[in-house]
């Protein structure tokens, strides 16, 4: 995994700060965040990152590290199973930002984020110095923003003292904020010496454009005075010249006045970022041989190679290089001992003290024992000799900061603590002698694994908290316990409490009722947690109220009470509402259980709810309902005080709210009724005016404030006669005849078929009461009943449900009835139940939960029926008791109709319907592939819930099965021995434990048997048809391959349209074989496979047929590796690759890549391969833009399956037929394909073939990055036409070559390159005249008539002034264009060409007077010569080749860049070290199908199980016995019961270790366009970009001041337009690769291995790098399944427990749903690589390559100088030096029969120099420029830089060792 940084160090005192995590609990498209984010320091600048991968489906992460206080914002993307990741490079005391992103799909959650601060412990050990202590208390105030600060920092305790000059960049470049991280680095570096006038001096210089002192060595005389200078250190700005300053310090810094002491070691550190802008490595010589030992201290983009060669030797101790600013922290330790140990090396080379000169004696027989996961013991064999102390030295194996200890020689065994946990250590023992140590003893050690919990137990679970309890592990320091509920609502809630190593149990309080947790356990070692023990319970639901009942219920008032729920509980809360109204009435109590609700309706029904309130919420709700009774009628109504004509009415009150009464009275024999109201308080009312003996019947009811009216009550009495002579009589007749009325008439408790009918008696003489009752409706009879006097109570029944009912109720006297009182009352509806609910879906079951109705029931039909599936309809019965039940035994993935029916004595409510549906046990996405004559294959998209898939394949012609049980990770599996053309259908069930889901089938059909030859031929034979050659396709010749993807996830049909769709293509091509295209194929999947090479087929009907017989491959998709080998083993001689004819590549493939393709292609297209890639479904756009040749636009084709191949075939042909083209075929030209010719690989002159052509040496070009061939006397370079150009020249086109004219090169004409033919005629080309300084081009025209131009201006001539130039001849129709250095300079008229023949050769250099077999040839450089299709390519031309024209921002990267940062590849180092076990990879996918194995065998019975705890009592039955019920019809015999339920699961296993990675999966559906990340963090420089954008035009400078007059200067001959500047760029560049390439061979030569150099140095003598990465650690075995229970009642099923992890190696995955999402937007264009020479500065401020200002005033013109020529290329070098001068420095030594060179010319053969061309037609005038005398050719100057170096060689033995060079240096 990639980190920040470099190294970790984990032995700094260090602690967090202010560690804070909190989550988001939403998602961004319903992507899951991650949980759990936790921080683990390993060093001062270095922090662990872990969290916890949430649920579902996650692709990768995207983290990022941010300053709070502001900076650069680290990133960092990590792979899906990456959960884990190192940050490093980060400053203490400094808060930190983090957020972890998990992407899946396109789609982002929300970050996971936290922050950190990494504290550096202010303590002091007791060995530290009081300096040291003075340090902490002054940086302790430093800028603490971007301080660098470390605990237990080194400090350089030798007596020996130095002279120290630092010598520090302060270019723009570094910027002001990485200033200050250089101050602080100065002051760590400064902290670790003890500094003063008599101890260690230090001083410091700064540099840019020019340097200047800070401050001399004797300035300060105390460590705290520098370090105070240091702070104060101001930034300068300005270029890098380091090699100015290192002079200037050694001129300056090192005198005794600036405070240097003679026999005082003298130290010297530079720190820069970037490559010097001038040449630095005479000034470090010079230093270097001044006695000054010299460090180099490279940042960022600063060049190793220069490093190199400005630090002493050796490199590795004296060079130092890190990525960024941020990190150099990380070496001030190591540079810090480093620069002690020379130090005091040094003094003792002053004083001549020896060292010890005998190799000492190491320890021996290196042994680890008592290995545990923290520490192990480490043993050795004393070494011989006087041993002072052992050293012991281990370190990670996977890279981290070497640790140390160091015991006394007299012990030979120590114990290392404190290490990581199953991680290998490297170590090494040194033995110390007296002034020196031995070589290390070396072995490596693994450390155990962190011991886990055990016995993980969750009790005591309420609702709101559960107890977790487990065993203690010896040697924890604590337990970490996390839990979360599992619902994805509550994703991110999850909790973490830390406890000590002797707590084993703990409650868990703060819980959310009624939900499922998952509860993990961590053991703690420290920082480190071992493997987590995870369990699973449900918290309770919130109690609700129980046993609700209702009392004192009157008219308007009604008491509730219930049972307390919880001791927990706050209170209560009570909502009544009338049942036929919506308007609900709230009341909340205390902890009390019992209320009086009032102000209540009367003769009402009220339903009531009472929940619990908890802190937590509240409880479900307890219900009930009653009803109030009616208003009371008035009590004890009497009459009194009876006379002739009025009588007094007396009555009780019936209730203290009467508002009114009414009091009204009627004679019984008929006449007016009267009627009085008056108040409540009232309970007397005299009756006057009435008749004199006359019965009246009084009633009185009573009115109360809801204006509701009571029932009135009546008495019966007779006024007095006008006699009173029958007193007596008429007192007895008065008692008599007072008969009242029943009262308080009541009809309550009302069911579905009864009424209770209660009243108060009216007086003790009544006999009986007779009781009326007839429905409202008037469908029935009234009917009596009655009742003793003795009885007020009548149960009514059975009656019909839902109806009302009048009943009255009439006392019976002596003699006669009293007054009858009537009230109504209506029996209670069959009411259904309520709220029917749906819960606990599962694969095979689900609950149903419902409300009871109010009406008491018998009990609850349920009936229940698949609606999705057939099957019959299914009815259970349960008890009134019980309102849930578990249906079990229903078919997976069906949903069914429930209905709910209350059973009544009287009959059944109406059904409550629902819907449920059980969760779907099957595979999907079942398909048939493979399928042959006599096997077939079939493949799913595996359940994530199987533990097992029952697999059967089923003959449909005579029903033979055959059956296979496979595991739950496979999700494929073939059938063999099948019978041919016969239909088969495969079904696949998924099995979850016992239980088994519904089948899935899939039927096809086998392949029939081929039908044999017939015995004899037809008489005819049908012509094949074969498709017809496209006009495009005509012109077509090349050796073209198809590279066709063949993995999985293509499929078989869609296999087949590729087919098509290559014989379609190939149908197009006009000619196949060796004189026209020839076709190869390749198919790749995990690897390529050649289908048929390029010269397999001649003719295109065989080609066709071979098509046809491709079969389809299978795997995975490996295009990298497919790539490779269609490069390396069909694109070759053996294979059939023709020289001369471009090589085309299609690449067809629909996903992306599991390995890389970038390098392979790249590499391929700067060969000059013409690649085309097309993608489809979910093929990467991205990696098909990379993979194919420029410009995209017309090389790259997306389609979004194959059927719209179609779409774009006609383009695609027509495309690939082009570059085809043998007349014009696509070459990659300056990183853009275009239709032309590469010259310089058809004539050899390319870096792997040049060695092979006679007469030609690579030398340095333009840049010492680019090559150049040096054309020797008379080499005569010539191929034959038809391999050039087979189809001649097209009628436009431009010659583009970049060359050099050679001191050396003869002043006679010559061509630069020529087309002969085969009678040696020239027919075409350029000739160059180096005497007369001219240019001509000749040709044939279409008449067949020979024609020539030629171009004399002043800027032809410059051409030939030794400096390499380049030229564009554009050859149209109509004219011929000159173009120099991308300057036209001339054009002149010609008539358009005719074809040439291809029977001749093509020649490079061939002069003009060679004559039959003595042909010469001129020498001379030639970088670049191509011809391209258009006349148009000048135009576009940047010249980025030539120094002065090179414009970086407008120019692709420079080949072979020379910095630290490329990525060209060295020498291959030794092997190292075996690496060890690498840190756990992510799960992997399933992996394809492996062979069956053999039957195992069959395993021993398994023990029995504990006993299951019972299951719930079930539901009591009814006590009433119905009526028998009549005799069914008999029923059909059933068929096998249904399955029975499942039992408890046992407990999970324990979850094994990751497996490897598995294979890729299918791609998924289109997803959402993704939002535009945030950029990403500036990495490390890279090799120089390609094409930036170009900026904004910057503000035009004003005007400088006009500058002093010049003196007069020399006359200089003619020369370039190139600047000195320049000049001395490419000789600082060139320079520098010629010292690097020297070393680089003189470190060979005394290692005898390749070095490589490290960017960190580590401390001295530590053990060796760690080795690679070693193999992936074996995968962990699966946990044993839990013992099986006895079978206990039935219960409910519990829930299924996680199921493990996987630990060998999955079946191949299954195919993903969907495909590819859009292509994002495109991102913002990076920062423009860095190119040479130097790289630009930061806008606004001057760099190397500023905006002009305005012209100053001329200066006089100088004295002409002597003349000479300017050398541009002198002391460059491509790998080697070369330079020109005597002819034996010469690189090339031609073989000895090759033809001698020619000095000198006779005068005859002057007098006619273009005899030799007698087939040239004759002219009125002489085309060539008249011919010039020869002039003696001069003795040849050598130019080299300082430090060059030349190399002489023989091109036949260029590839013979390094060892037989021969070198000579000059310095």
């Amino acid at each position: 995994m990639q980190a920040f940084g470099f190294r970790i160090r984990t032995w700094f005192p260090l602690a967090f700060l202010a560690v804070t995590a909190h989550f988001a609990s939403q998602t961004r498209g319903q992507v899951a965040s991650p949980t759990r984010l936790q921080f683990n320091v390993l060093s001062e600048d270095s922090v662990q990152i872990r969290w916890k991968a949430p649920r579902g489906r996650v692709q990768g992460y995207k983290l990022s590290v941010t300053p709070v206080r502001g900076g650069k914002t680290q990133e960092l993307s990590l792979q899906k199973g990456d959960n884990t990741a190192i940050i490093q490079g980060l400053i203490p005391n400094l808060e930190y930002s983090v957020n972890v992103i998990a992407i899946s799909r396109n789609q982002e959650s929300e970050p996971a984020q936290g922050k950190f601060t990494i504290q550096v412990s202010e303590e002091t050990s007791e060995e530290v110095s009081s300096d040291t202590q003075n340090l902490r208390e002054d940086t302790a105030s430093a800028e603490s923003d971007n301080e660098i600060l470390g605990g237990e920092q080194f400090i350089c305790k030798t007596a020996a003292i130095a002279d120290i000059v630092i010598l520090v960049d302060g270019s723009w470049s570094i910027g002001r904020i990485n200033f200050r991280l250089v101050r602080s680095f100065l002051e760590n570096l400064v902290s670790a010496f003890s500094v003063g006038s008599d101890k260690t001096r230090v001083g410091l210089a700064q540099y840019s454009g020019d340097p200047r002192i800070e401050w001399h060595l004797n300035a300060f005389n105390s460590k705290e005075s520098v370090i105070d200078a240091v702070k104060n250190l101001p930034y300068k700005g300005g270029n890098t010249l380091t090699g100015l300053a290192l002079t200037y310090i050694l001129e300056n810094s090192y005198k005794p006045e600036s405070g240097a002491r003679p026999g005082v070691p003298k130290i010297g550190i530079l720190i820069t970022d970037g490559k010097s802008q001038d040449d630095v490595i005479p000034p470090a010589k010079s230093l270097r041989d001044a006695g000054i030992e010299l460090f180099a201290i490279g940042v960022k983009n600063a060049d190793e190679s220069e490093l190199r060669a400005i630090a002493s030797d050796p490199d590795e101790s004296h060079v130092y290089n890190v990525a960024d600013f941020s990190i150099m922290s990380s070496i001030v330790e190591s540079l810090t001992k480093t620069v002690c140990d020379r130090v005091e090396e040094q003094d003792k080379e002053i004083k001549g003290i020896s060292g010890v000169t005998a190799s000492l004696g190491a320890p021996r027989d290196l042994v680890t024992s008592e290995v545990t996961a923290r520490s192990f013991r480490v043993s050795w064999t004393h070494a011989p000799g006087n041993v002072e102390k052992y050293r012991v030295v281990f370190y990670p194996s996977r890279g981290g900061q070497p640790e140390e200890v160091v015991i006394d020689g007299t012990e030979n065994t120590v114990v290392l603590k404190n290490l990581m946990s199953l991680t290998e250590y490297q170590i090494a023992v040194f033995a110390v002698y007296t002034s020196a140590a031995s070589e290390g003893l070396r072995g490596s050690e693994t450390t155990l694994a962190l011991p886990m919990v055990d016995d993980l137990k969750l009790y005591d679970v309420t609702h709101n908290s559960m107890r977790v309890r487990w065993k203690g592990v010896p040697g924890a320091s604590g337990y970490m316990i996390l839990y979360a509920p599992l619902t994805e609502a509550d994703v991110a809630d999850e909790k973490e409490v830390k406890v000590s190593d002797s707590m084993t149990d703990i409650k868990l309080d703060g819980l959310t009722p009624s939900t499922e947790y998952t509860v993990t356990l961590y053991a703690m070692y420290g920082e480190e947690a071992s493997d987590p023990m995870t369990g699973q319970e449900t918290t309770l639901p919130l109690s609700p109220p129980r046993n609700l009942r209702f009392s004192e219920i009157g008219h308007s008032i009604a008491r509730v009470t219930w049972d307390a729920a919880s001791k927990n509980t706050r209170g209560y809360r009570i909502m009544y509402v009338k049942t036929d109204d919506s308007v609900t009435n709230e009341v909340e109590v205390d902890q009390i259980t019992t209320s009086l609700l009032r102000e209540l309706a009367s003769q009402t029904e009220y339903t009531v709810a009472i929940f619990s309130i908890y802190d937590e919420g509240q409880s479900e709700p307890l219900t009930g309902s009653f009803s109030t009774k009616p208003v009371p009628s008035p009590l004890n109504l009497k009459l009194s005080d009876v006379s002739r004509n009025s009588l007094t009415v007396r009555w009780q009150h019936a209730a203290p709210d009467v508002v009114m009464y009414r009091l009204s009275w009627v004679p019984t024999a008929g006449g007016e009724s009267r009627e009085l109201v008056f108040g409540g308080d009232v309970d007397t009312q005299v009756l006057d005016g009435l008749l004199q003996r006359t019965e009246y019947e009084v009633s009185l009811s009573a009115i109360f404030k809801d204006e509701t009216e009571s029932d009135a009550v009546a008495v019966l009495g007779t006024t007095l006669s006008v006699t009173t002579t029958t007193v007596a009589t008429t007192t007895t007749t008065m008692t008599a005849v007072v008969r009242s009325t029943v009262r308080n008439l009541v009809v309550d408790d009302e069911t579905t078929f009864s009424l209770q009918v209660t009243w108060d008696p009216p007086d003790q003489h009544v006999r009986q009461y007779r009781v009326t009752y007839m429905s409202l409706r008037g469908d029935r009879d009234e009917e009596a009943v009655m009742v003793p006097g003795r009885e007020n109570t009548l149960l009514l029944q059975p009656l019909l449900s839902d109806t009302e009912y009048r009943v009255t109720v009439t006392p019976v006297y002596a003699d006669g009835d009293g007054v009858s009182a009537s009230s109504e009352g209506r029996t209670l509806p069959l009411s259904a139940p309520r709220n029917l609910r749906v819960s606990d879906e599962w694969y095979n079951r689900f609950r149903i939960t419902w409300d009871t109705p109010p009406s008491p029931t018998m009990g609850y039909r349920i009936v229940y029926q698949p609606l999705t599936a057939p099957g019959p309809a299914l009815e259970t019965f349960v008890g009134d008791d019980v309102n849930t039940m578990l249906i079990l035994n229903l078919l997976s993935g069906t949903e069914y109709s429930v209905k709910l029916i209350a059973s009544y004595t009287t009959g059944s409510s109406d059904a409550l319907t629902a819907k449920a549906k059980t969760l779907y046990l099957g595979v999907t996405n079942l398909n048939t592939y493979q399928v042959h004559m006599t096997s077939m294959c079939g493949q799913w998209q595996p359940h994530r819930q199987a533990t097992l898939y029952r697999v059967m394949i089923e003959s449909l012609v005579d029903g033979k099965k055959e059956e296979v049980t496979l595991g739950g990770g496979a999700s494929r599996h073939c059938f063999y021995d099948l019978m041919p053309n016969t239909q088969y259908k495969i079904t696949v069930y998924a099995q979850l434990q016992e239980m088994e889901g519904p089948a899935v089938t899939v039927m096809d059909k086998t392949f029939p048997v081929p039908t044999e030859a017939p015995t004899s031929p037809p008489t005819t034979t049908p012509i094949p048809t074969i498709p017809v050659a496209r006009e495009v396709c005509k012109a077509a010749k090349a050796d073209l391959v198809f590279l066709v993807d063949g993995s999985w996830s293509i499929g078989d049909d869609n296999f087949l349209k590729i087919l098509r769709f290559l014989y379609s293509t190939s149908g197009a091509l006009d000619k196949i074989g060796p004189d026209g295209t020839q076709v190869a194929i390749a198919q790749y999947s995990d690897d390529p496979r050649t289908e048929f090479k390029l010269n397999s087929y001649s003719s295109k009907e065989t080609l066709l047929e071979a098509i046809q017989r491709i079969s389809y491959k299978g795997g995975n998709t490996k295009t990298g590796k497919a790539i490779k080998h269609v490069k390396e083993h069909i694109f070759t001689v053996e294979g059939g690759l023709r020289r001369g004819v471009p090589n085309v590549l299609v690449v067809l493939t629909d996903g992306r890549s599991q390995d890389d393709v970038n390098k392979v292609t790249k590499n391929m297209q700067m060969e000059g391969f013409v690649i085309f890639a097309i993608g489809f479904a979910d093929a990467d756009y991205g990696e098909l833009v990379n993979i194919a040749s420029k410009p995209s636009e017309r090389h790259v084709f997306f389609v979004d399956d194959l059927d719209a191949f179609q779409k774009i075939e006609e383009q695609l042909i027509t495309f690939v037929c082009e570059a085809a083209s043998a007349t014009c075929p696509s070459v990659l030209m300056s990183g853009n394909t275009l239709a032309g010719f590469r010259m310089m690989e058809m004539f050899g002159l390319v870096e792997k073939q040049y060695a092979s052509v006679q007469g030609v040496s690579m030398e340095p070009g333009t840049f010492n990055s680019f090559p150049c061939y040096r054309l020797h006397k008379d080499s005569l370079i010539s191929q034959p036409t038809k391999y050039l150009h087979p189809e001649g020249l097209p009628s436009d086109y431009t010659i583009t070559v970049l060359f050099r004219i050679l001191p050396e090169t003869p002043e006679e004409p010559f061509a630069l390159w020529e087309i002969l033919n085969k009678d040696n005629e020239p027919l075409v080309g350029v000739i160059l005249d180096n005497g007369g300084k001219t240019l001509t081009f000749f040709n044939y025209d279409y008449k067949e008539e020979f024609q020539t131009v030629t171009f004399d201006s002043p800027e032809i001539k410059k051409i030939f002034y030794g400096s390499f130039h380049k030229m564009h001849v554009a050859i149209s129709k109509t004219t011929a264009k000159v173009i120099i250095d991308c300057k036209q300079v001339g054009e002149k008229a010609i008539n358009a060409a005719g074809n040439i023949t291809t029977d001749g050769v093509e020649v490079l250099g061939r002069m003009v007077r060679s004559r039959g077999k003595r042909e010469n040839s001129a020498p001379l450089q030639l970088q670049m010569f191509d011809i391209v299709c258009s006349t148009s390519w000048a135009s576009r031309d940047k010249c980025c080749e030539i120094p002065g024209l090179r414009v970086e921002a407008d120019c692709p990267a420079m080949p072979h860049a020379c910095t630290c940062s490329q990525d060209s590849k060295g020498p291959e180092g030794p092997a190292g070290p075996p690496g060890g076990p690498g840190i756990r990879g992510p799960r992997g996918e399933r992996g394809e199908l492996g062979p069956m194995g053999p039957e195992g065998p069959r395993g021993d019975v398994g023990s029995t199980g504990p006993q299951g705890p019972p299951g719930p009592q079930g539901p009591s039955g009814h006590s009433i016995q119905g009526p028998p019920g009549s005799s069914g019809e008999k029923g059909e015999k059933g068929g096998l019961g249904a399955q029975g339920p499942q039992g408890v699961p046992g407990p999970g296993g324990s979850p094994g270790r990751d497996g490897m990675q598995g294979q890729r999966g299918l791609p998924g559906k289109d997803g959402p366009q993704g939002q535009i990340g945030p950029p990403g963090p500036i990495g490390t420089p890279g090799v120089p970009g390609a094409i930036g954008q170009i900026g904004p035009t910057g503000h035009l400078g004003e005007q400088g001041p006009p500058g002093p007059t010049g003196t007069k200067g020399d006359k200089g001959e003619r020369g370039d337009m190139q600047a000195q500047a320049v000049v001395r760029s490419i000789a600082r560049q060139v320079c520098e690769q010629l010292i690097q390439s020297h070393m680089a061979r003189y470190d060979s030569i005394l290692n005898q291995i390749p070095s490589q150099s490290v960017s960190v140095r580590v401390v001295p003598g530590p053990p060796g790098e760690p080795g690679r990465l070693g193999p992936q650690g074996p995968a962990g075995e699966q946990g044993l399944p839990g013992r099986q229970g006895f079978p206990g009642n039935n219960g409910e099923p519990g829930r299924p427990g996680e199921r493990g992890l996987s630990g060998d190696k999955g079946e191949k995955g299954s195919p993903g749903i969907g495909t590819l999402g859009p292509r994002g937007p495109q991102g913002p264009p990076g920062p423009p690589g860095e190119g040479r020479p130097g790289s630009q500065g930061q806008p606004g401020r001057p760099g190397n390559q500023g905006t002009p200002g305005r012209p100053g005033n001329p200066g006089s013109t100088g004295q002409a100088g002597p003349q000479g020529y300017c050398d541009a290329s002198s002391c460059m070098g491509y790998n080697v030096g070369g330079g020109y001068g005597n002819p034996s420095d010469r690189v090339v030594q031609l073989p000895p029969n090759y033809p001698q060179t020619h000095d000198s010319y006779d005068e005859e053969e002057e007098e006619d120099p273009y005899a030799g061309y007698t087939s040239y037609p004759q002219q009125p005038q002489n085309p060539y420029p008249a011919p010039r005398p020869v002039h003696p050719e001069t003795d040849t100057i050598e130019v080299r830089s300082p430090g060059s170096y030349r190399v002489s060689r023989s091109i036949s033995k260029r590839k013979a060792k390094s060892t037989d060079r021969k070198t000579d240096i000059t310095l």
